[in-house]
């Protein structure tokens, strides 16, 4: 058996057998999260955003409002929390899974922090954004609102948030979960999921799904790169189109 196996590696056949898909789950595909991350920060949110809908046949962007403080552009796998209004003023009391999700967070994360009708509360400030720079995350993504947006722009650290204001979330709201599926954003993001943010605006990508959509996202990137000394060329955008098949 072991002469046999010798002799089918030396013919490449042992290779060609064991091979694995170019697209699909990531495991599948031999891609660890590392390459895909490495991947998605050569492409574009656009892209990206397009292969999801493609892949998935779902929407991956989320609401238009969700904008950078700063420019910058962030990929990295979701640490989630949610936090929601509490009952009464000034309580109840109890873990803050935001902050522990923080905590816990491996470098590369990009904390998404959901605030359940909180357009107006802070779901970080200065502190969050100091401890997530701290342990080395890639960036944050708030479904609310973020404060000292002067000190987190100094430090240097990725933030994307829905709006701005100075109130805090302290006493007004209750921390639920930390590494649960949250609506941020019109989009559920799972802990995991690749998150990708820029100029654009922000994209989940499902973990299970990243591997197919880099590729086609790779795809969509090369084929716009080639129309584009096309239609300078030919000073007609409906000719790459038509050329392409691609808008």
């Amino acid at each position: 058996m072991k002469r046999l196996l010798v002799a089918l590696m030396a013919l490449g056949l042992v290779a060609l057998c064991t091979s694995v898909p170019v697209t699909g789950n990531a495991e599948e595909a031999g891609l660890s999260l590392t390459q895909l991350v490495e991947g998605f920060k050569k492409t574009t949110v656009a892209s990206v955003s397009d292969a999801v809908d493609q892949v998935t046949g779902q929407r991956g962007f989320m609401y238009h409002d969700m904008r950078p403080l700063f420019k910058a552009k962030v990929v990295g796998p979701a640490v989630t929390a949610l936090i929601r209004p509490s009952i009464k003023a000034g309580g109840p009391t109890g873990p803050n899974y935001s902050l522990i999700a923080i905590d816990e967070a491996d470098p590369g994360s990009v904390v998404v922090i959901v605030v359940e009708e909180g357009l107006d509360i802070s779901g970080i400030g200065g502190l969050m954004a100091t401890g997530c720079k701290a342990r080395d995350l890639a960036g944050a993504v708030i479904d609310g609102a973020a404060r000292d947006v002067d000190e987190i722009e100094e430090m240097g650290f990725p933030v994307f948030c829905r709006s701005i204001t100075p109130a805090t979330s302290v006493g007004r709201y209750v921390s639920v979960g930390k590494n649960i599926p949250v609506q941020c954003a019109g989009v559920t993001v799972n802990a995991g999921d690749i998150i990708m943010g820029e100029g654009d605006g922000v994209v989940v990508v499902p973990r299970e799904k990243a591997a197919e959509v880099l590729d086609i996202a790779q795809k969509i990137d090369e084929k716009e790169r080639k129309m584009v000394p096309m239609i300078k060329e030919l000073k007609s955008i409906l000719k790459a189109v038509q050329k392409f098949k691609r808008l």
